[in-house]
């Protein structure tokens, strides 16, 4: 009866299928589920849920940390079973079933998610599905490659379901840290003030009697689908590098750099991966995701420690990482996602801040999320709990998409996720615009000389001379604002006259 995976001797009579547990789940109900970036996601379930569905029609909404692996999300939406989905996702039929109105989707800041639970938001949450690597003699739970949201799902769930996922090495029990913060208005400050300070428990703790269903899995964590790096972000990230050598000489900043937050995908992962051979050393992270390049670069000795929330690599790296955690034993944290994403310790610890952009405008507000104003991509994220908080927020992105018909540097964003305020640096494989002390007439010519594309230099240049007809201390052309985008709808391309 996994005697090393379930301790606690009076649960194991609690082991049952996914379909069996899936009965605790029922219409209208307010589901948690472990899961964040692909990882540490709850694997039977979904599939048990959408199963019991086909024979007992019901919607539910379901909250994660963020993203689901195991075409998870898809699996449900073909369903029928989710009514409102938080606070993160990157599944293609999901979110055509959002931009469809199917799915009412919340995007969320990833730190608020629980804040808007614990103050009842979303009423109580009926049932929390949480994947472990074992639980303990007291009724503990080991979470496994991620914590994201599971600590308070399990502590506030009427009802626990634990996974207990045979693949998931023991040797992740002692790398979480599980602080969780009080109620507020008289909440005690976060204790931490450095990036690998340990202030919480290694388990989440809760009365075991919630516990109402152990299913037993055996299925490895969804592998990164992240591109290696190519030319241009390889570019992007010698912009970075170069612009780093430059704040040391002018003893701005430090050779060992302030703790660093990457954000998750290709773009963000490519340009950390650049650091191999930059010259700066002993660096750490404190981040959401630790991703290939985390651990390329701890490989390497370049990076001392990473503090994150969960693990997402590609299947080589997980091999390798998971197959000797005891080697990163001392290097790695994972914590809550309301502790990584934390706005106190942002502050506190004067991040840099590296996150992707969609599209970014002339004066340096960025999207992140809304193709065309209008269609969601995948979420915020955690990307604004970092741009607001950090010492230096920095956004990348290509200069352009599909081939050049469009331009990720815009007169103006179609939707504003991070405004001018919050961004410090913009950088594209052209070059880097540094924003900060800049007033917006000031910000226009460096992001159009160093970010924009050649092929919209013109163009760009061409409306910010026809917005300085109206004045104003942010001047806009506003019957031309969204012309490139318009051009992009109707026609195939940002570049006008062009057809697709």
């Amino acid at each position: 009866m996994y005697e090393d995976r379930i301790r606690l001797a009076a649960l194991r009579d609690r082991v049952m299928s996914a379909d069996e547990a899936a009965c605790l789940v029922d219409d209208g109900m307010v589901v948690g589920m472990s899961g964040f970036t692909r990882a540490g996601d709850a694997k039977d379930m979904p599939a048990a849920l959408a199963k019991r569905a086909a024979q007992h029609p019901m919607k539910f909404t379901l909250i994660t940390g963020a993203s689901l692996g195991h075409d998870s999300d898809k699996t449900l939406t073909e369903a029928g079973v989710l009514a409102k989905r938080l606070p993160f996702q990157v599944d293609a039929t999901l979110r055509g079933a959002i931009n469809r109105g199917e799915v009412m989707f919340v995007d969320q800041h990833l730190s608020e998610t629980v804040e808007f639970l614990r103050a009842g938001q979303f009423g109580k949450l009926d049932v929390a599905v949480i994947e472990a690597v074992a639980i303990t003699e007291d009724g503990g739970i080991v979470p496994s490659s991620s914590v994201g949201n599971s600590a308070s799902f399990a502590i506030l769930a009427d009802k626990v379901i634990v996974e207990i996922n045979l693949a998931q090495p023991l040797g992740f029990e002692g790398m979480h840290d599980i602080w969780i913060p009080g109620r507020r208005p008289h909440r005690e400050p976060l204790p931490i003030v450095g990036v690998s300070d340990r202030v919480g428990s290694t388990t989440v703790k809760i009365d075991p009697a919630k516990i109402a269903a152990i299913i037993i899995t055996d299925t490895p964590d969804s592998a990164s689908n992240a591109l290696p790096p190519d030319a241009e972000t390889q570019q992007i990230a010698g912009h970075l590098i170069e612009f780093f050598q430059h704040e040391v000489k002018r003893g701005r900043l430090s050779t060992t750099l302030p703790a660093i937050q990457s954000g998750i995908g290709t773009i963000a992962n490519a340009v950390l991966s650049g650091f191999l051979d930059s010259p700066f050393e002993h660096l750490t992270m404190y981040s959401e995701v630790l991703q290939d390049s985390t651990f390329e670069l701890i490989d390497a000795g370049k990076m001392d420690f990473a503090s994150g929330s969960s693990i997402t690599v590609s299947q080589r790296m997980q091999d390798q990482v998971f197959g000797n955690l005891e080697r990163y034993r001392d290097k790695l944290v994972l914590r809550p996602q309301e502790v990584s994403n934390h706005p106190e310790v942002i502050r506190r610890l004067g991040l840099i801040a590296l996150n992707t952009a969609l599209e970014a405008d002339i004066y340096g507000n960025v999207n992140s999320t809304h193709v065309g104003g209008t269609h969601m991509m995948n979420g915020i994220g955690g990307s604004g709990d970092f741009a607001r908080n950090a010492s230096m927020a920095i956004f990348a992105t290509k200069s352009v998409a599909k081939g050049g018909k469009i331009s990720s540097i815009v007169p103006m964003v179609a939707h504003v996720d991070h405004n001018e305020h919050d961004v410090d640096i913009l950088v594209t494989e052209q070059g880097l615009a540094d924003l900060r002390t800049l007033a917006p007439r000031e910000r226009v010519k460096l992001v159009i000389d160093h970010c924009a594309h050649p092929s919209y230099r013109e163009l760009l240049r061409d409306y910010y001379q026809d917005a300085l007809r109206y004045g104003g201390h942010t001047p806009h052309a506003l019957e031309r604002a969204f012309e490139m985008h318009i051009n992009l709808r109707d026609r195939g391309s940002m570049l006008a006259g062009q057809e697709a």
